[in-house]
């Protein structure tokens, strides 16, 4: 299922969904709008939790918008994501500025649109696994992990490199919706949405469990984020979202 992020109309959908201008996502009065600009939003936050501005690492960064928001803040921003078509997408962008790309209004009816972003010299995307990160890639003053954790193989390997990969002081911003499917994590594998011991057990209480004593929790909030499928179909879904620091 992994697939379907290397395919044409997903990397399109999410060209749309990082970087389409609000009043073409979402172009009814009556929507939410509090939803929109997702990615810049965990941008901003982890940015304002943050006193440092070395380097900042947006693991899944899927196509980029929020590494190009950390960009002007941070003197390297690095954009790590497991499928080849969104960081040639991300890195084609930082490349010439401009993607002309179609998004779907209705059936077989298309609109073109242009999306711009200024390219930046202190950016880079690659691809990686986020749960197998190489060795020598160093640490960071801030890391994001934007709705990333229940998409993975295994969560807790990913959040067990965490301590070695934030600086002292540094913060890391983690959201999620929760949807947990052992289409992409096997269940057993899963940090939350279970019954264990004849107890809920809920994803913030993995991320308790995995993260506490290296990280601190400071703050969690709700963060509503909209993806648009088509011009009279969205998903709506708010993630859960979670700032730690590095003790």
């Amino acid at each position: 299922m992994a697939d379907i992020y290397e395919t044409d109309s997903i990397v399109r959908e999410y060209l749309f969904f990082h970087y389409g201008k609000a009043e073409d996502v979402l172009p009814w009065p009556e929507g939410p709008h509090e939803a929109l600009n997702f990615p810049v939003r965990c941008a901003e936050w982890l940015r304002k939790s943050t006193h440092a501005t070395g380097s900042a690492l947006d693991l899944g960064c899927a196509v980029g918008r929020s590494a190009f928001a950390l960009a002007p803040h941070f003197d390297r921003v690095q954009g790590i994501d497991y499928s080849q078509a969104f960081v040639d997408a991300a890195n084609r962008l930082n490349a010439e500025g401009a993607l002309d790309i179609r998004y779907p209004v209705e059936g077989e009816l298309d609109l073109d649109v242009r999306i711009e972003i200024p390219p930046a010299n202190n950016l880079q995307f690659i691809r990686g696994d986020a749960c197998e990160l190489p060795d020598d890639i160093g640490s960071f003053d801030a890391l994001l992990m934007a709705n990333l954790i229940c998409r993975l193989y295994d969560p807790a390997k990913c959040l067990d490199r965490l301590p070695g990969l934030v600086n002292p002081g540094g913060v890391v911003l983690i959201t999620t919706p929760c949807t947990w499917l052992e289409a992409f994590t096997p269940r057993e594998k899963w940090m939350g949405g279970m019954i264990r011991g004849g107890e809920p057990v809920y994803t913030l209480d993995g991320l308790k469990a995995a993260l506490e004593g290296p990280f601190a929790l400071e703050k969690t909030v709700d963060m509503p984020f909209l993806i648009r499928e088509h011009a009279r179909k969205f998903q709506w879904s708010v993630a859960e979202a979670s700032i730690w620091r590095r003790v």
